[in-house]
């Protein structure tokens, strides 16, 4: 049995580095979807299988939140609302976000003839349920796997988002308090900015 001394301090992401370095835990990278046409093209892809589908999609990728919480939203959550209130279930954190056109837009649609307390994301089985993690991690790996993408799974919806609000408006600060990342540095590591500036420049390097 191997047994480890760890100081609280440590910052949880130092802790998995360390164990994935000594080879104990194996870290499996999840990437954002970095080309636009590619965001749109799979979302179009969901939705000709399922609306349902789709709907995680977008939500995904236009709220930066995490799977866990996307499945516990409820129709009355959003019908006829401006904003997003949920309580985080990993950080227990009360969060508030003002939704965006395009997704108040298609979730109006989606929410039509719906009952208030549907989950959004409802399963075909049984009453009212909404589905498992594992099953939304198959929907979006097998939609990856069409597009040719590696290291895809639910967490790539979150970090699509945060790829994107970056490149199009620069505001780590903002970013980082929509993730409530410790530092800034926290936040350009986790949507892949750092390593897609380090590839930029091997590719520009010359001697």
């Amino acid at each position: 049995m191997i047994y480890f001394i760890i100081d609280k301090t440590i910052e949880r992401e130092k802790i998995l580095l360390f164990l994935y370095v000594k080879r104990v835990i194996k870290i499996n990278v999840v990437e954002p979807i970095r080309e636009r046409e590619k965001v749109l093209d799979i979302a179009n892809q969901l939705r000709k299988k399922s609306e349902r589908n789709y709907i995680m999609f977008v939500l995904g990728i236009y709220s930066g939140l995490r799977i866990s919480d996307i499945l516990r939203l409820r129709v009355k959550d959003i019908k006829d609302r401006n904003t997003i209130n949920i309580r985080e279930k990993k950080t227990g954190k009360q969060r508030t976000f003002k939704i965006n056109p395009v997704l108040k837009k298609e979730l109006q649609k989606y929410i039509e003839g719906k009952d208030d307390d549907d989950y959004l994301i409802k399963s075909r089985e049984g009453f009212n349920k909404a589905i498992k993690r594992s099953m939304a991690y198959k929907i979006i790996n097998e939609v990856g796997k069409k597009f040719e993408l590696e290291c895809i799974g639910t967490h790539t919806m979150r970090k699509t988002f945060g790829y994107h609000f970056y490149k199009q408006t620069k505001d780590i600060v903002t970013l980082q308090q929509i993730f409530n990342h410790s530092h800034p540095s926290v936040t350009l590591r986790y949507i892949g900015i750092n390593q897609e500036s380090i590839d930029d420049a091997m590719k520009k390097f010359r001697i």
